[in-house]
C-alpha cells in the first residue's frame, strides 16, 4: 500500500505533466492549419491545386489534428483525397461504385449521404479507419491509404504523395497551443518528458543524451551535464506537436564529443546543453526540409528568443523551400533539425499562459 508521500509525489507529477503538455487527448498533434481554414482559398496555386481544392485539404488536416493524428497521417490522407477526388467534395460516384461520394469517394456503408459529403466528417471516417490499421505509420503511404480505401490498385495513391507534402507543408502553422501553458520549472519539465522517454515517445542515440534529461527528473547535478530550461521547453514544445520525437544532441560537453562546429557550439559552449538536435518525428526521419521539420520550426519561431538558431538552411534551399524565421538559419547536416538558444542571454521564451 502506498503511503502518504508517494501519493503526493504522484499528484505532483501528473498535475506537472498536465501543465506541460495540456492533457486530454489529441494534444500530441497541434492543429495543424489556421483556425479558417477557409483562408486557404486565398493562396497560390500549390502543386496544381487551389481555391476550393486547398481548403478542403485544410478541413482535412484539421480533422485529423483533432483526432491527434500526427502531420505523416495528415498527409496520408491528403493524398488519398487527391487520388479519390482532386480534392473536389463531389456528388457521384463511378462504376466501380455508384454510390460513393465525396473527397474520399465513400460508400454508403461509411455514413449517411450527409455526412460522406461534410469534408471533416468525411475525414475524421478516414482517420478512425486508419488508426485502426496496425503499424499504418511505418506501411508506404500507399499501402496504408489501400488499407482504408481497398482501392483496387493498391499503388494508385503512389504519384499523389509529393503533392499531398507539397499542400501539406504550404498550409502548416505553428499552433500556440503546442507552446502556450508550458512551465518554466526544469525539474517539472525533464519529469515530464521522462514519462515519454520511458513511453518510448522519445528516443535517443549513442552516445546516450536522454540520461542528462533523467538526471535533471531526479535532481541531480553533474558537471557540464545540464541542460538549458529554454531547451527542455523546445523539447516539450517538440513531444507536443508530434506523438514521438527522436533525439541526437544535448550536451556534448557531458560527452566529450567535438565535433566540426567544435567547442563554440551552443551543444558545448558555456556549460553545453544549449542546442538539441531532432533526428526523427512520429518516427519518420527528418531531413530539416521536410514536412515535420518545417512544423517544427515554425512552430517555434514566434517563441524563440533573440540570438537562437537553426541549422539545416541549405537542405530547405535544395528542397526549393523558404522559411521566414525569427532565429538565424546556417547550413548544417541534412540528417536533424538543430535548435539552439544563446549560450551568453538568458531570456526566456515567449511562451503564452
Amino acid at each position: 500500500m502506498w503511503g502518504t508521500g508517494a501519493v503526493v509525489l504522484l499528484v505532483f507529477i501528473f498535475t506537472g505533466l498536465l501543465l506541460i503538455t495540456g492533457g486530454g487527448p489529441g494534444t500530441s498533434a497541434c492543429a495543424a492549419v489556421a483556425a479558417n481554414p477557409q483562408g486557404a482559398a486565398e493562396r497560390s496555386a500549390v502543386a496544381g491545386y487551389q481555391g476550393d481544392q486547398l481548403v478542403n485539404a485544410a478541413l482535412i488536416m484539421n480533422a485529423g489534428a483533432t483526432l491527434g493524428v500526427n502531420v505523416h497521417g495528415q498527409t496520408i490522407a491528403v493524398m488519398t483525397a487527391m487520388g479519390e477526388s482532386t480534392l473536389r467534395n463531389i456528388e457521384y460516384g463511378d462504376l466501380a461504385g455508384p454510390d460513393s461520394r465525396g473527397l474520399f469517394q465513400q460508400r454508403d456503408t461509411w455514413g449517411t449521404l450527409a455526412q460522406r459529403m461534410n469534408p471533416t466528417q468525411a475525414a475524421s471516417f478516414f482517420f478512425e479507419r486508419l488508426l485502426r490499421v496496425s503499424n499504418w505509420e511505418t506501411m508506404t503511404p500507399t499501402a496504408a491509404a489501400h488499407a482504408v480505401q481497398i482501392n483496387a490498385d493498391p499503388n494508385h495513391y503512389t504519384k499523389y504523395f509529393n503533392g499531398a507534402e507539397a499542400v501539406v507543408t504550404a498550409l502548416t502553422t505553428g499552433d500556440a497551443a503546442c507552446a502556450a501553458g508550458i512551465g518554466g520549472d526544469a525539474r517539472a519539465l525533464a519529469a515530464g518528458l521522462v514519462v515519454k522517454i520511458d513511453a518510448g515517445n522519445i528516443t535517443g542515440l549513442s552516445p546516450d543524451h536522454l540520461r542528462e534529461i533523467r538526471w535533471i527528473a531526479d535532481g541531480e547535478t553533474k558537471e557540464n551535464c545540464g541542460i538549458d530550461t529554454r531547451i527542455l521547453q523546445v523539447i516539450t514544445i517538440a513531444t507536443n506537436t508530434f506523438g514521438s520525437v527522436g533525439i541526437s544532441d544535448i550536451n556534448r560537453a557531458c560527452t566529450g564529443q567535438v565535433l566540426g562546429s567544435g567547442l563554440t557550439s551552443p551543444h558545448s559552449a558555456n556549460g553545453g546543453g544549449h542546442a538539441v538536435d531532432f533526428y526523427s518525428f512520429d518516427r519518420m526521419p527528418t531531413t530539416g526540409a521536410d514536412a515535420n521539420a518545417l512544423k517544427l520550426l515554425k512552430a517555434l519561431s514566434p517563441v524563440l528568443p533573440a540570438g537562437s538558431g537553426t541549422g539545416q538552411s541549405q537542405c530547405r534551399a535544395d528542397a526549393g523551400v523558404t522559411l521566414d524565421l525569427s532565429m538565424t538559419q546556417f547550413s548544417d547536416y541534412c540528417n536533424h533539425v538543430h535548435i539552439a538558444v544563446d549560450p551568453y542571454n538568458t531570456d526566456p521564451l515567449k511562451l503564452g499562459t
